[in-house]
């Protein structure tokens, strides 16, 4: 005959295990998502934009060209970054940007990268200064936005917002 018996601090083991697993699969299930865009949108947004070849400050003109913007020649600033290892709440906010256009720096984390920064000339229905941002690393576009410094600023995705019409 067999016995086999538990103590009950092996049982209070097992039975937060249990609780942590379903807490677990119930967050993966019932956490929403946020994202503004498909797999599918952003694959149609950026399906004749290259994000290669972008190795200098003029390749990232032609870069920024892609998307419809005309910039100042010489870039405002050119400078190397390193992408953080943990991302604080700006970073974050800042990568589900990168997200919503298909890219994503968590992939780039410790790396060092190069940061371009343009004035936009052409930035529709806007009189403020408006400016480009793209990190490459290697040659290869891992990030861009455009933004205003202006103390009501906005910062969005690299694509040309739509016109708007009175």
């Amino acid at each position: 005959m067999f016995v086999y018996s538990l103590k009950a601090s092996t049982l209070k083991f097992f039975g937060v295990i249990g609780i942590m697993l379903v807490t677990l699969v119930a967050l993966i299930f019932l956490v929403p998502s946020y994202s503004s865009a498909t797999t599918t949108e952003i694959a149609t947004m950026n399906e004749n934009i290259s994000f290669d070849n972008v190795k200098s400050a003029n390749d990232g003109i032609e870069f920024l060209a892609q998307y419809g913007w005309t910039v100042e020649q010489a870039p405002v600033e050119e400078c190397e970054i390193t992408i953080p290892k943990d991302f604080d709440k700006v970073m974050t906010t800042y990568n589900e940007i990168q997200k919503q256009q298909g890219l994503d720096l968590s992939k780039y984390t410790k790396k060092v990268a190069q940061r371009y920064t343009y004035k936009i000339t052409n930035y529709p229905n806007y009189q403020g200064t408006v400016y480009a941002n793209i990190i490459t690393y290697k040659g290869k576009v891992i990030a861009g936005d455009i933004c205003t410094a202006d103390a009501k600023g906005f910062i969005h995705t690299l694509s040309m917002p739509k016109p708007v019409t009175e």
